[in-house]
């Protein structure tokens, strides 16, 4: 279905965002010379869903403004009428004021706040879901491990889990890395405190590492790096030291088999809300990003905030140039210099490699209108909400703190993901404009579209439509209520899309940023 159907015809053609702004967005195909009386131009191109109009004249190399703020200077000179993207706006590099802390407020927290029926663990920790979990240490290994798993698929092999009703299934977590990178790196510790994250997460009733055996990333080393220990729960072996891949095979049915009963043996309980953690994610993004799905998720992250829980921002590149959005709201000094600090790092980094931040948007968000990466980094922050930022973590480090976070990542949604389930996250909240199909085992995800043509041709994949705000059927406020209340419902079993359809363990994708040699 194509994007003519991006909006209905009761719906406005045109969107302004702010007084102050440049440009107003097209809801729908909007030939050239239609006048557009309420901003008194007329359409000097033919405008397609999702793009930017211009609404008064901007010399070449003046600034262009959308959400009040700048998305980048005039590559020529513009004209009230025509349509702005990547032929005639260009990136620039703006100078924030950081100002941190000065827009930092107490937030109202409610006196009852909501449960959800979660599993509890023996060591008190929340789970969503109750999976085991068999983790490659190295690419090399992967394919065991799947075998292993496979043995345990319901829709292949109903029998094997059939006396196990209360396990979500047997998972395989294999990857394509592990080995030829410094053992003492950067990149080494990422992928050590990645796998670590994933072997002790509470979605996670038991887990197996296995490994080649002669690998540099070593799963003693990988259990080191957490302080863990062999035990019912958690065991650990290699395909050398068990003798070839089906003897490790079998080991691995064998040890999986010993610890289903264990497993099995959980009920749901109520769970207060201030145990849900989280993940933010967008992927596909388009003009209408930072319009509906993404600020109707930011609401919901506000009312799970009020409730004493926690949401994990994450990708670093898609915040650049609107971090003062989130600086402002720092809740420390600390906090927002941390943040100003893997900005930094990221400006490093890819000037090291010879690229740069504006390498992000992708072809499909310069098709769904989104221009620079100043503009779409712009409807990115609007997920994270309106609360204090109360904490900025490394990728994969254990979140701590309660209320909306920061955990350091690449914008590409599989490791950022991976990195926020590593981190603590027992949910996935995804928004997305192009359409998406992605799931990140052990934590459900649910994905939320920007627009009802994506909802009309992607319907199978998608959670909510949150395209019903530009059509005047909702608004911000009833999706964010909405979608909190599908958090709740998703933590206690209701399953997603991306779980119905098998996502997830294909989606397992560590962060790896070393030399591989």
């Amino acid at each position: 279905m194509s994007d003519a159907k991006a909006a209905p015809a009761t719906a406005p053609r045109i969107i302004r965002l702010r007084p102050e702004d440049d440009v107003i967005i097209a809801t729908r195909p909007i030939p050239a010379g239609t006048e557009l009386g309420e901003e008194g131009v007329i359409t000097r191109a033919d405008i397609p869903p999702g793009h930017k109009i211009a609404t008064r004249a901007i010399a070449a190399g003046q600034p262009v403004r959308r959400y009040n703020q700048i998305i980048g200077l005039a590559s020529q000179d513009i004209a009230p009428g025509d349509h702005i993207h990547v032929h005639n706006l260009a990136m620039t590099d703006v100078e924030m004021d950081h100002a941190i802390g000065v827009d930092a407020q107490p937030t109202r927290m409610v006196t009852e706040p909501a449960r959800f029926m979660g599993y509890r663990r023996p060591d008190g920790r929340a789970a969503t879901r109750n999976y085991i979990g068999i983790i490659s240490s190295v690419n090399c290994s992967a394919r065991v491990v799947r075998a292993i798993a496979d043995h345990f698929r319901r829709d292949i092999h109903p029998e094997a889990l059939a006396d196990y009703p209360n396990v979500d299934g047997v998972v395989a977590l294999t990857h394509g890395i592990g080995c030829a990178v410094d053992s003492k790196s950067e990149s080494m510790r990422i992928v050590r405190r990645t796998m670590s994250g994933f072997a002790v997460h509470p979605n996670f009733s038991a887990v197996l590492f296995i490994g080649l055996g002669c690998e540099t990333n070593q799963i003693g080393e990988i259990m080191l790096s957490r302080g863990l220990a062999e035990g019912k729960t958690l065991a650990a072996f290699t395909i050398q030291d068990q003798g070839g891949t089906q003897k490790t095979i079998r080991h691995g049915i064998e040890q999986i088999k010993a610890m289903l009963p264990q497993a099995n043996a959980v009920t749901r309980q109520p769970i207060p809300v201030s145990e849900l953690v989280v993940g933010l994610q967008c992927g596909g993004s388009d003009g209408y990003s930072g319009i509906t799905a993404n600020p109707a998720l930011g609401h919901a992250v506000d009312i799970l905030v009020s409730h004493g829980g926690t949401a994990i921002l994450s990708e670093t590149p898609e915040i650049y140039g609107a971090e003062h959005l989130l600086t402002r709201r720092a809740e420390t000094r600390e906090v927002g210099e941390k943040l100003i600090a893997r900005i930094d790092w990221w400006k490093e980094h890819t000037a090291r490699n010879d690229a740069e931040m504006n390498n992000n948007p992708s072809a499909g968000n310069k098709v769904g209108g989104l221009t620079t990466i100043l503009e779409k980094s712009l409807g990115a922050v609007a997920k994270a909400g309106t609360t204090n930022l109360r904490g900025v973590y490394e990728y994969a480090e254990p979140v701590t703190e309660h209320g909306m976070v920061f955990m350091d990542s690449p914008g590409y949604d599989p490791v950022s993901a991976t990195g926020q389930v590593a981190s603590g996250a027992n949910l996935i909240c995804f928004t997305t404009g192009r359409g998406s199909a992605f799931g990140c085992v052990p934590a459900p995800s649910l994905k939320f579209s920007t627009n009802s043509a994506t909802w009309i041709r992607q319907e199978e994949d998608m959670d909510l439509n949150c395209g019903t705000i530009i059509e005047g059927g909702a608004t911000i406020e009833s999706l964010g209520e909405e979608i909190f209340r599908m958090m709740i419902d998703c933590a206690s079993g209701v399953k997603s899309k991306s779980e119905l359809h098998g996502y997830g363990q294909d989606e397992f994708v560590p962060w790896q940023i070393g030399v591989v040699t």
